[in-house]
Formats: C-alpha cells, structure tokens, sequence
C-alpha cells in the first residue's frame, strides 16, 4: 500500500488544503471566513492508512524510531511550502502533561528536532507548554474545536520568539483549530511570523 502524501501544489495558501485539480494557490473558504493566526502550513501526508496506522504507532506504542521517515517526509513538505532560510527556530507542538507521563516522550519533539538540524536552524523545545485538560479534539465541530483550543497554550520563553519566524511541527492537523491557538500564543508573546509543519492531514469532505 503507497503513502498517501499531499500534494503541495493546488493548495490554499495559508492552510494548505488540497482541491483535486486545481493548480497554483488560492485562499480557501474556510481561512477566508475564519482567518487562522498560523501564516502558513504544510502537511506532508494524508491522515489515510499505511501512514495513518505509522502515526498511531509512533504516537502510542512507542516506535519512536518512525521519527527519522516522518523528518523526511516534513522537511520535504516544508521545503515546498516555506522558504526554509527565513525559520529562526523549529518549536514542537507541547504535549499535555498527562500524555507525557504516559507516553514517556513528546512525539512531535522527535520530528521537530530532527527537523531544525536538518535545516540548520535552532531547535527550541519548552518555549510554549500545554495547560489545562481540554476535551479531546477528536469528534469535535469546527466550532467545537475553536472553543476547546482557547486558552490552551502559554509561552514560556518570549525572548525565543520575539521578532523571530518560528517553525512550530505537530503530528496531525484536523482542521487547524489547535495549531491557529497556538500561533496566537505565540505572536501575541512577539513572534512575527508562525509557520506550520505536520506529519499529517486530515481529509474533510
């Protein structure tokens, strides 16, 4: 079974959502209704099996060393989205405290330091933490997602972002609610642009 990767051309400029024929970039109405405070983003996959079973596995069962194929599939994706020179810094999207006493480890950290050494840049783990124990995103409205995701994040370390282009990298990207609540977080602290990187996408219909 192939990899279902995204196609990084006929995308919405800011999200980065597909529309099967299309070419070049246009602004999709979703971030024309309810702008995202993330810039850009890119995802390299689509959340579809084989890789959708890879994820799960590298989220929850402890096959860490997936995060080496994952790395090259981001950086591939973000190399075509972004303008790689212009990142400052590669941030991991925090996990929750509660996920990472029972995982052991922060899945998103593992592809994101990858990541920052790949493109020579800093990687910049426990600048933003994830406070609180919202309710699960999964199964959610968009609505609902929003509004969960409020008051989410907090920036730790602001002089780590302060007029800097960061590079946050998460695992899966459903509709973007998590990461725009991180984004705000982060440019209300002083970032000046937030880009966004994920292993994954989910395909909404």
């Amino acid at each position: 079974m192939a990899v279902p990767f995204a196609a990084q051309d006929g995308c919405c400029r800011v999200c980065g959502r597909e529309v099967e024929g299309f070419h070049g970039e246009y602004l999709c109405e979703d971030c024309e209704k309810n702008p995202p405070f993330f810039d850009r983003a890119a995802s390299a996959v689509h959340f579809e099996d084989p890789a959708r079973s890879m994820i799960l596995r590298f989220k929850s069962a402890g096959h860490v060393w997936l995060a080496d194929d994952f790395a090259d599939w981001v950086e591939a994706a973000a190399r075509a989205r972004f303008h790689a020179p212009a990142v400052d810094a590669v941030l991991p999207m925090p996990v929750t405290p509660s996920h990472r006493m029972e995982r052991g480890y922060n899945q998103c950290a593992l592809v994101a330091k990858r990541i920052a050494e790949r493109i020579d840049r800093a990687f910049s783990d426990g600048v933003i933490s994830r406070r609180g124990n919202p309710r699960r995103q999964a199964g959610l409205s968009e609505e609902e997602r929003r509004e969960n995701a409020k008051g989410t994040f907090s920036v730790l370390r602001p002089e780590l972002v302060r007029g800097r282009t960061v590079l946050v990298v998460d695992d899966v990207m459903a509709t973007g609610s998590t990461l725009s609540e991180c984004a705000r977080e982060l440019k209300c602290a002083g970032a000046s642009r937030v880009l966004c990187a994920t292993i994954a996408r989910s395909v909404r219909t």
